[in-house]
């Protein structure tokens, strides 16, 4: 074909031309190869849509709301301690509580995204009730009737009933809209990528890389300048600049609709699993043919799931395909239709895929419940020691942007550097596999509350030279910064461990699977912030027989918080041999 016919073809494509111009092949393989559909309906056309030309929209929207999130949750703890008089133990409670609720409402966003409303539009209404949660903890934080009076000496008034309601209003439709929109924005932007190009498929790796990336340029905004005004211009200021940041949010992800690509919602993935269970156990004496051609499976190119290419038999958790078994009664009855009495290959894959995946998702939830003390006793520890750099004050829970740092400096390194090297010995496309990426991560996490400890092992010696133990405002003349290995420790952790773990969610998801899968990687955070509450509440309670102090009192200077932290890092230790144990035999999903 000549410069002018290229042309000519080039002007049809543009003009909507190309059903009458290029033979269906050609056509094929302009459009993507995963079933997206542009913003009218229509099959994606590669060139015209998704890639790194909509993740700008996408990672702002991820890098305004992240900013807006920690600008609530990276000092809540001292909100909860300073402006409402909490104690120690129950600001702690308080916050791992709230922000467990934040990752469980994600099955909620994942369920109504799978099944009902895509993740596009489940994006846009969870968003819309994540800004009202903001500007109601900015009323409530601004309108001194909504808060109690300020301490006289060691009487410090607590909140009425009514302050209570109007703050933990506003913090748990906060909990809400970010719960509902948080499995699904990671989801959508790697739907950006086709997994049917190479290169497509290359670019999602680093794609995950720069999504967490872009959660910590907000969350070091959050940590630094926002933490700095709630301490020292006021809490109105503090929570109102997060909620326009989220207004931010929602304009940044409406401006790329025109590029985006979207994948429909495959009908609720909740019902397929019962539906194969069902049909299982209604089969119960039924025997699995050996062959596994036997089994049905739709004749046609694409699986029966909208959404979703066909997966391969496996020939683990044989009990399973007995909901694929093919029966007389089947065949008499027309049951092919009837899918509680007969399941696809496909679909019985996808439960498989969800049991293989469940052991590595169960450790997640202590390296969540480590990460959890980063927002409440890795600050209550920094508030009891000295904040002073010269003239200036840190706010404890700003050391948390030493966390940040180093996520934003593990980041480029893991993926411009360890990658490319890593390649050249495993052969694997994206240096380590998912799961020993995860791997390095708890190992790492171990070390974090090692780290942890010391400190406060530390400080409790230099409590005990000054003879401040039942001194509540001396700080301890120890610097804050003591604090900065346990930070940056978390945060190489993070790179490790969180970012796979986005990565492995995604990708061993089934297709019409991925919100809900990515939200079951957010309950281990969710889990984790429980078990750091249970873990704080049974160390309370055990610690506190017989009259003592325990090991968190409200004055830490009487308390062994390095106990608690030894704790953690020998349930850290022994989550790793379970990991290990888990992905031994763990087997990758293959698609057809």
């Amino acid at each position: 074909m000549g410069i002018d016919g290229e042309q000519s073809l080039e002007v049809g494509l543009l003009e909507g031309g190309h059903d009458q111009i290029l033979h269906p092949r050609e056509e094929e393989s302009l459009n993507t190869g995963d079933g997206s559909t542009d913003i009218h309906g229509k099959p994606s056309v590669r060139q015209n849509t998704g890639g790194w030309r909509v993740c700008p929209f996408i990672l702002g929207n991820e890098c305004c709301e992240r900013l807006a999130y920690y600008g609530i949750n990276t000092n809540l703890v001292t909100y909860l301690t300073t402006v409402l008089h909490q104690g120690n133990a129950t600001a702690a409670k308080n916050v791992t509580t709230w922000s467990g609720t934040c990752y469980l409402t994600a099955l909620l966003g994942a369920v109504l995204a799978d099944a009902y409303w895509g993740r596009y539009w489940t994006i846009a209404v969870f968003s819309s009730i994540y800004f009202v949660g903001m500007a109601t903890l900015t009323v409530s934080a601004s309108v001194s009737a909504l808060q109690p009076s300020s301490c006289t000496g060691d009487v410090c008034p607590t909140a009425t009933t009514l302050q209570y309601a109007v703050f933990f209003l506003g913090l748990y439709l906060i909990a809400l809209g970010t719960g509902g929109i948080k499995p699904c924005v990671s989801s959508f932007g790697a739907d950006q990528f086709d997994d049917s190009n190479p290169t497509e498929r290359k670019k999602k790796g680093s794609f995950f890389n720069w999504f967490y990336f872009s959660v910590n340029v907000g969350a070091l905004v959050s940590s630094s300048i926002l933490v700095w005004v709630q301490d020292n211009v006021g809490w109105g200021w503090g929570f109102g600049i997060p909620t326009v940041f989220m207004a931010l949010a929602i304009g940044s992800f409406f401006s790329g609709t025109p590029l985006y690509r979207f994948q429909k919602p495959g009908g609720s993935p909740l019902t397929r699993v019962c539906q194969v269970l069902v049909a299982s156990f209604h089969k119960l004496q039924t025997k699995v043919p050996q062959e596994s051609a036997l089994l049905y499976e739709v004749k046609d190119k694409h699986s029966a799931i909208q959404g979703s290419r066909k997966l391969e038999h496996t020939n683990e958790f044989h009990f399973l395909d007995k909901a694929a078994t093919i029966t007389d009664e089947d065949v008499q009855s027309g049951g092919f239709s009837n899918p509680w009495k007969l399941c696809t290959v496909t679909q019985v894959e996808e439960l498989k895929i969800l049991v293989r995946m469940f052991p590595v998702w169960v450790t997640g939830i202590v390296f969540s419940a480590v990460y959890a003390q980063m927002s409440t006793m890795f600050v209550e520890q920094g508030m009891t020691m000295d904040t002073r750099i010269g003239s200036f004050k840190i706010p404890p829970a700003s050391l948390s942007v030493f966390d940040i740092l180093s996520v934003m400096i593990w980041v480029p390194i893991y993926d411009r550097l360890l990658v490319p090297i890593v390649r050249k010995y495993t052969g694997n496309e994206r240096g380590f596999t998912q799961l020993q990426r995860m791997g390095i991560g708890l190992v790492v996490s171990i070390f974090s509350m090692v780290a942890a400890a010391l400190v406060e092992i530390k400080r409790l010696d230099v409590v005990k030279t000054h003879h401040l133990e039942h001194d509540t405002v001396t700080p301890v003349p120890m610097s804050i910064l003591w604090q900065i290995p346990q930070y940056f420790l978390i945060g190489a952790a993070e790179v490790f461990y969180f970012i796979g773990q986005l990565e492995f969610f995604y990708e061993q998801s089934p297709d019409a699977m991925r919100s809900l899968c990515s939200a079951l990687s957010l309950l281990t955070t969710s889990l984790g912030n429980y078990l750091s509450t249970l873990i704080v509440t049974i160390v309370t309670s055990v610690t506190t027989e017989g009259g003592k102090l325990g090991w968190i009192p409200d004055n830490l200077n009487e308390g062994h918080l390095d106990y608690f932290f030894w704790v953690l890092a020998c349930l850290s230790f022994l989550n790793m041999l379970v990991y290990i144990a888990c992905v031994h035999r763990f087997s990758y999903k293959k698609s057809n």
